[in-house]
């Protein structure tokens, strides 16, 4: 699986076509399809009649399970693939963008953040025969081609890890927990324990001086 954050790259002459490669077609963009039985399965019998075919998608749906420990995408919310498909000897190539919603606890304080995924996608599909010994290659059975498994990847690919609902989050207080975003608690600053021992010192120095 792969996902690009920045523009397109050029590919290697060993690549399946790129749709930028051939005529794309100039039909208007599709809107989102209904997420009801299967949105992200295509039907590319009339793509795969002629080499350097090209067709825009715009799927959209639901995929359960798409998160990692502190991110998510909501539950209920639709996944939108706007991809191109073009048609190559012994398969298809999807370029495009997917995204999502997500929601997920800053990484410092704790608190409720939530932004959009979106992943730059450049996927080939490959008869299963093929796509067995491919790793890189998605499955294409008959002339039916299932995006789900390529956006499941994407989104997952691009969740932010450690999310933070700002830059400047102040976290929270090691010793109360209070949440320094909030207000300003009164508890002293720990000192650093790399120099508790030198501390020690300094102090029995002191008692030693008064005693005396």
């Amino acid at each position: 699986m792969r996902t690009e954050s920045g523009p397109q790259g050029a590919h290697s002459p060993t690549d399946p076509a790129d749709p930028t490669d051939s005529e794309v077609s100039s039909e208007p963009a599709a809107a989102p399809r209904p997420t009801a039985g299967k949105p992200f399965l295509v039907q590319v019998a009339a793509l795969r009649r002629r080499t350097g075919a090209t067709r825009h998608e715009v799927r959209q749906g639901v995929i359960a399970g798409l998160g990692a420990v502190a991110v998510a995408v909501p539950a209920g919310s639709p996944v939108v693939a706007d991809l191109t498909l073009s048609s190559y000897p012994g398969g298809v190539m999807a370029v495009g963008l997917v995204s999502a919603p997500w929601i997920g606890e800053c990484r410092r304080c704790g608190g409720p953040v939530e932004g959009t995924v979106t992943a730059r996608v450049r996927e080939h599909y490959a008869p299963v025969e093929a796509a067995c010994v491919d790793d890189d290659a998605y499955p294409l059975t008959g002339d039916e081609l299932d995006l789900e498994p390529l956006v499941r990847d994407a989104v997952l690919l691009d969740l932010p890890l450690a999310p933070l609902c700002s830059e400047e989050c102040l976290g929270l207080c090691p010793q109360c927990g209070a949440n320094r975003n909030l207000a300003a608690c009164a508890c002293a600053t720990p000192g650093d324990p790399r120099w508790s021992a030198l501390d020690a010192l300094r102090h029995r120095d002191l008692g030693d001086g008064d005693f005396a």
